[in-house]
């Protein structure tokens, strides 16, 4: 069985944010970066991984990403702050080592 991640982008001034899953985080958040993500992350420019989290399947990943989705704004930038506080994308974090997209 498959993997799978949710993630949480926003824009650059940290006013929208996104949650998604994927059974590929570094290909999907690449599309993302290259404006091919979603119709409203390429409208609102969301392109910086501010939160993501792995499961051991993508159904465990898709029924998170439904509960995330149902929260409001607030808790969704305290569950991103829970581990990055400084609201810094996390993008090269999951990049290997010498490993370059774009």
């Amino acid at each position: 069985m498959k993997e799978g991640y949710v993630y949480i982008l926003s824009n650059s001034q940290r006013t929208d944010l996104y949650t998604g899953v994927t059974s590929d985080l570094i290909h999907r958040v690449n599309n993302h970066k290259m404006g091919k993500g979603s119709l409203f992350s390429e409208k609102y420019r969301i392109h910086y991984l501010m939160y993501y989290e792995a499961h051991q399947t993508i159904y465990e990943a898709i029924k998170r990403e439904k509960q995330i989705k149902k929260w409001n704004r607030e808790w969704k930038l305290n569950l991103i702050r829970s581990v990055n506080p400084g609201m810094k994308d996390l993008w090269k974090e999951i990049l290997p080592e010498g490993r370059f997209y774009f």
